[in-house]
């Protein structure tokens, strides 16, 4: 458990400290080129799940069973190396046309970069795969976090340290060397390129020393076992990630406007992600406890009592993100993207169900049903294909923002309606719909009827009483009483 708490807790705070590098790029940065940022980013995603093909999993599977563990290790390392080559040669011979195609024409270097990027990560994702196997947590921490110091460092000196360099004329010359203005938005590619093969680099030792081999049985069994994870991580990526190429290509206006929507969207999703955070953070911890109680008596009643916690906790956050918008924009520097944040309620509240969805996925892991994931998550991709294409033309971010509440809500219900003939988990739906809509309506009462009306000082202590209003609710609703057995 304390393995898992330290996995939990990289993975966490490394998503939070490069969090926080969005005051920095925000205020160096203009939205139509942070968009560039936030939309190149978007296919990244597409590609590191396309390039480990459920491989990372795969080899968690066949380690188990092969008694010689190499072998299990080798084959996805010679799989990885091959794939990306060949992954890594179409973009380097085709950057110029792949850069026409995603349409930044102007910038194929762009491609050469990302394409070094992905396949750093790829390679090394086998390797991380294998320290957790072996229990090795604190040196899976600090390989993870040398690359987080090393990605916000060179941010740091790129974006701040050099432009004062030059601006101050001290060491003009050697900054000169090393650093142009005209890259502008490209360091942020070039510090992420460079920290990734700061990772590789220290897993080359490994490769090197080890006499790796490739079983073409094993691997056939493990493409075999991966292909539907493949098609699930695929689907998923779709419902996180797609809206922002599709607003690439969906809105209309100059290329300027466009990518500028993409940046106010990409940095207000952002102030969302603090509802991420908490989910993630509490997946790292729920999920280990999912499987080591499953076969406990009363382990369901347990199960929707977890339920309770995260939607009593994360309706907090919705309130705390949305009472206190005023406060958390300035996390965003540029007031040029605060047009956005009317679509932070929204996303907060996608996040939110995004955290019920994950908590009812326990039916389908512990019955080993995990194909209806996949179906789930193809319903997911579908609607977020459509409803972004058609909402996108009329009403531009802001349609990406409701299909994703959407989305999550669709694959919400589902999860319920198959959960409940499956692996029935005493859930208290009437209670937590009940908690929700509390927060809703008390954010709309504050939002129409107080806010505009009152002092900013009255406005405050409004919010912190319809706080206590919903902790009071949350407490009487779930932890008065036990849950009753079923």
């Amino acid at each position: 458990m304390g393995e898992t708490a330290v996995y939990g807790l990289s993975s966490v705070v490394g998503r939070l400290l490069n969090y926080l590098l969005v005051p920095l790029h925000t205020k160096v940065f203009l939205p139509d080129e942070y968009g560039i940022y936030g939309y190149l980013y978007s296919y990244v995603g597409f590609l590191m799940v396309m390039l480990t093909y459920g491989f990372e999993t795969a080899f968690f599977r066949f380690t188990q069973e092969q008694k010689d563990k190499k072998d299990a290790f080798g084959t996805a390392v010679f799989s990885f190396f091959i794939s990306t080559a060949i992954f890594l040669g179409i973009f380097l011979l085709f950057r110029y046309s792949i850069a026409d195609i995603i349409k930044i024409p102007e910038h194929p270097e762009y491609v050469i970069w990302f394409a070094l990027i992905i396949a750093f990560d790829v390679l090394v994702a086998i390797p991380f795969a294998r320290l957790r196997l072996q229990g090795k947590a604190f040196q899976f921490a600090g390989i993870k976090v040398l690359n987080i110091i090393v990605n916000i460092g060179l941010n740091l000196f790129f974006l701040m340290l050099c432009p004062y360099l030059l601006k101050e004329q001290i060491a003009t010359e050697f900054i000169s060397k090393i650093y142009n203005p005209e890259i502008g938005i490209g360091y942020i590619f070039i510090a992420n390129l460079l920290a990734s093969a700061s990772t590789f680099i220290v897993f080359l030792p490994q490769y090197l020393k080890e006499k790796l081999s490739f079983n073409k049985s094993l691997w056939k069994k493990m493409f075999r076992f991966a292909a539907p994870l493949l098609v699930v991580g695929i689907a998923a990526i779709m419902n996180e990630l797609l809206d922002r190429i599709l607003l690439k290509f969906c809105l209309n206006g100059t290329e300027e406007y466009v990518n500028s929507q993409i940046g106010i969207y990409s940095a207000c999703y952002k102030l969302a992600v603090l509802m991420a955070l908490f989910t993630q953070a509490y997946k790292m911890a729920a999920e280990p406890f999912f499987f080591s109680e499953s076969k406990q008596i009363g382990a369901k009643q347990k199960f929707a009592q977890l339920m309770n916690y995260f939607v009593l906790f994360g309706g907090l956050i919705f309130l705390g993100v949305n009472f206190f918008i005023d406060l958390f924009k300035y996390f965003i520097s540029n007031e040029a993207y605060w047009v956005g944040l009317p679509v932070v309620p929204i996303l907060l509240l996608a996040y939110l169900f995004l955290g019920i969805y994950f908590n009812l996925s326990v039916w389908y892991k512990l019955t080993d049903k995990t194909i209806y994931a996949a179906y789930i998550s193809i319903v997911g991709a579908l609607i977020t294909v459509v409803m972004n294409l058609i909402l996108i033309p009329k009403i531009g971010f802001y349609g990406s923002a409701w299909t994703t509440l959407i989305v999550y809500v669709v694959m919400t219900i589902l999860s319920y309606l198959l959960g409940q003939k499956h692996y029935k988990v005493p859930y208290e739906f009437d209670k937590l719909s009940t908690l929700v809509g509390l927060a809703l309506l008390l954010f709309v009462i504050m939002r129409l009827l107080i806010e505009p009306n009152v002092n900013q000082a009255l406005s405050y202590l409004m919010k912190f009483v319809f706080l206590a209003v919903y902790l009071i609710v949350g407490y009487t609703f779930f932890f008065k009483k036990p849950l009753t057995n079923s």
